[in-house]
């Protein structure tokens, strides 16, 4: 009786830069582990990895992570080769690439990963073939892949076991181990720095508790003085990305920012101010608008988001809306919607392997 063979793991190898603020890299290592998880086999191509010591420090199973590299391995490309966020990958590597498609022109699939947005030009723009005129690998196509919330898009990052680990939550052990009750009011705090921050720290009181995340969020509330030391102000040390979202599910209010945390925010199904990266062209307004409209958030949420972005209408200044029960379950109701929207849809993963299956 003749043993059986391990099934064959394709192999995809990521490339990230980490530009600032580890939003690319948290991105790419939920990719990389959730593809991993699926039956793939991932090279992740960072040029610093040093954030993975506290956002994944276990690694995970058939995950690889490696520095940027002067050259392609010695067994060359993997079958599928995503530059995230419009990286550009060596010269090596791509000649690599392209003498691996001489022997086989569907191989290796090359997708290049974009930034998540809800502005009409995703739809437009999903799948679409761009064909290099230029470089080692002219002549060669490379595919655009769109994150995005709508089942014309490539949906977002979403693990299979991500319900049933959310289910599993015990939300007053949590609370209960950093010293909250599970009756508290408890604000989370992931965030640039916000001019915002005083106003809406001095208006939501001294019942609210706040968790406070390591860097720029720590460094902003101790620098501003009704918080800095403040006894319902708490700071969290570094934590891992499964910590980051214990930390979503345990609040009752989470202002976060960048890409990966808002996806993060959405799957908690907790209410959420989303602090959009800014652009100096204002660029921004109009992707946040996009997205507030997506998410068909109430008027208070608009205002509220308005506010925290510093987003000022042309009459007046924004008060910050008291955090009432009753404006936290309007605000929750909203997200659990657009939750349950994105639930029926197949996530990042599933779609990126699909569409791989298709084109290679």
């Amino acid at each position: 009786m003749h043993e059986a063979r391990p099934a064959h793991r394709p192999v995809w190898d990521i490339f990230c830069q980490v530009i600032d603020n580890f939003g690319d890299i948290g991105v790419c290592w939920r990719l990389a582990a959730d593809l991993a998880q699926r039956g793939c086999q991932v090279r992740l191509w960072v040029d610093d990895a040093s954030a993975l010591a506290w956002m994944a420090p276990q690694g995970a199973p058939h995950v690889q992570v490696w520095p940027w590299p002067e050259a392609a391995p010695p067994d060359g490309p993997g079958d599928v080769v995503i530059e995230a966020f419009g990286c550009e990958i060596p010269q090596s590597f791509q000649q690599a690439i392209a003498g691996k498609a001489q022997d086989n022109p569907r191989s290796p699939v090359w997708i290049n990963l974009e930034y998540l947005s809800a502005q009409d030009y995703v739809e437009r723009c999903h799948r679409l073939p761009s064909r290099l005129m230029s470089g080692p690998a002219a002549g060669l196509t490379r595919w655009f892949f769109y994150p995005g919330f709508t089942d014309r898009t490539g949906g977002l990052l979403r693990e299979a076991a991500l319900a049933e680990r959310q289910a599993a939550f015990d939300r007053p052990a949590w609370r209960a181990r950093h010293g909250l009750q599970d009756s508290d009011l408890v604000f989370s705090l992931f965030c640039y720095e916000p001019a915002a921050f005083a106003q809406v720290f001095a208006a939501s009181g001294p019942g609210v508790q706040w968790l406070v995340t390591p860097g720029r969020a720590t460094a902003l509330a101790q620098s501003t003085p009704q918080a800095a030391g403040a006894a319902h102000v708490h700071y969290l040390p570094t934590g891992t990305q499964l910590q980051f979202d214990d930390m979503l599910w345990a609040c009752d209010l989470n202002f976060v920012r960048g890409e990966d945390s808002l996806v993060r925010a959405i799957w908690a199904g907790k209410p959420f101010i989303w602090q959009i990266y800014p652009q100096d062209d204002n660029a921004h307004h109009a992707k946040l608008a996009a997205f507030l409209d997506w998410l068909e958030a109430p008027a208070s949420l608009r205002e509220a988001h308005a506010l925290w972005n510093g987003i000022a209408p042309a009459d007046a200044p924004l008060p910050w809306p008291t955090p009432s029960p009753a404006l936290l379950a309007l605000w929750a109701t909203c997200v659990q919607a657009a939750r349950h929207r994105l639930q029926a849809q197949p996530s990042l993963t599933e779609q990126l392997m699909a569409f791989v299956g298709e084109k290679g």
